[in-house]
C-alpha cells in the first residue's frame, strides 16, 4: 500500500532556528555598521544641535547667569554616549532576531511548494531579502529618509510615526503587487523582459502613491552634507542587515548543494 502523504518541504521549526540565526547576525553587523560608521556622524548632529539650541538658550536668557546655568543642567544626558552605542547595538540585534522570524514564516509561506534540494535554495533567500529591503526599507526611505537623533519637533512624533507606518504598508503591498504581476505574466508565457518590466512598472508606481503622502511636517537644520551622508549610511545598514540575513538563511542549502556531488559520487563508488 503505498503512502500518498508527503512530508512538508520546509519544516517551520529547524526553519525558524536558522531564521532567528541568520536575524541575529544580520542585526549583529548592521549595529556594528552603524557604530563604526553611522555613529560618529551622529555625534556630529548630536554636537550641533546642542550648539543651537545653547545658542536659542544664550538668546532667550540674556544676562541671566542662573537661569542659563539651570538649562544646562537640564540638558544633561541621562544615559553616556557609551551607554547609547551598547544600546545601539543591542537594539539592532533585537529587531534582527525579529525580521530573522518574519522572514522565516514569509519564506516558508512563499516558498511551500518548493522542493528543498532543488538548488535553487540561495536564489530563493536572496530574493526573498531583496524584496524585503526594496518593501520595508528602500521605498519607505525614498520618501521619509532618515534623519539625525535630536530632529523633529516632539509635538509631532505621532504624525511621523503614522507616515511612515503608512509608507511601510504601501511599500510591502507595492512589493507583492510586483511579484505577483511577475508571476501571472510568467504564467501568461511572456518571456522575462516583459515579466521585468512589468514589475519595475508596479514598483513605479508605488512610489508614486508614496509621493502622496503629505511632506514630513518638521525642518531639518542640519548641514546639507552630513545630512545626506547619514542618509546614505542608514540605508547601507539595511542593505548590511538584509544581505547578511538572506546570505547567512541560505548557507545550509548552498552548502547542501556543493556536497550533493561528493555524495552522488561516494554512492556510485565500487
Amino acid at each position: 500500500m503505498s503512502v500518498s502523504a508527503q512530508p512538508t518541504p520546509y519544516p517551520l521549526l529547524p526553519l525558524l532556528g536558522r531564521g532567528l540565526a541568520a536575524g541575529g547576525i544580520a542585526g549583529l553587523a548592521s549595529g556594528l555598521f552603524a557604530l563604526l560608521l553611522a555613529e560618529p556622524l551622529m555625534d556630529r548632529a548630536i554636537r550641533l544641535e546642542e550648539k543651537r539650541s545653547a545658542a536659542e538658550a544664550a538668546t532667550a536668557h540674556a544676562g541671566a547667569s542662573h537661569s542659563g546655568h539651570s538649562h544646562a543642567a537640564e540638558a544633561e544626558e541621562l544615559f553616556s554616549r557609551g551607554t547609547q552605542h551598547l544600546g545601539l547595538v543591542v537594539t539592532a540585534v533585537v529587531a534582527g532576531l525579529a525580521i530573522g522570524v518574519f522572514f522565516t514564516l514569509a519564506h516558508a509561506l512563499v516558498h511551500r511548494s518548493a522542493p528543498r534540494d532543488d538548488g535553487r535554495g540561495w536564489q530563493r533567500a536572496m530574493g526573498l531579502a531583496g524584496a524585503g529591503f526594496l518593501a520595508l526599507s528602500l521605498l519607505p526611505a525614498l520618501r521619509y529618509p532618515a534623519n539625525p537623533p535630536g530632529v523633529g519637533d516632539g509635538g509631532t512624533v505621532t504624525e511621523r510615526q503614522g507616515l511612515w507606518l503608512a509608507a511601510l504598508v504601501i511599500g510591502v503591498l507595492g512589493t507583492v503587487l510586483a511579484h505577483q504581476v511577475h508571476q501571472r505574466l510568467g504564467q501568461a508565457g511572456h518571456g522575462l523582459p516583459v515579466r521585468q518590466s512589468g514589475a519595475a512598472a508596479a514598483v513605479v508606481a508605488t512610489l508614486a502613491a508614496l509621493f502622496l503622502l503629505p511632506d514630513n511636517p518638521d525642518a531639518v537644520p542640519v548641514p546639507a552634507t552630513l545630512l545626506w551622508d547619514f542618509r546614505m549610511l542608514s540605508l547601507g545598514g539595511q542593505v548590511v542587515l538584509w544581505g547578511v540575513l538572506g546570505a547567512v538563511f541560505a548557507a545550509p542549502s548552498l552548502r547542501r548543494q556543493r556536497s550533493a556531488p561528493r555524495e552522488q559520487s561516494a554512492a556510485s563508488a565500487p
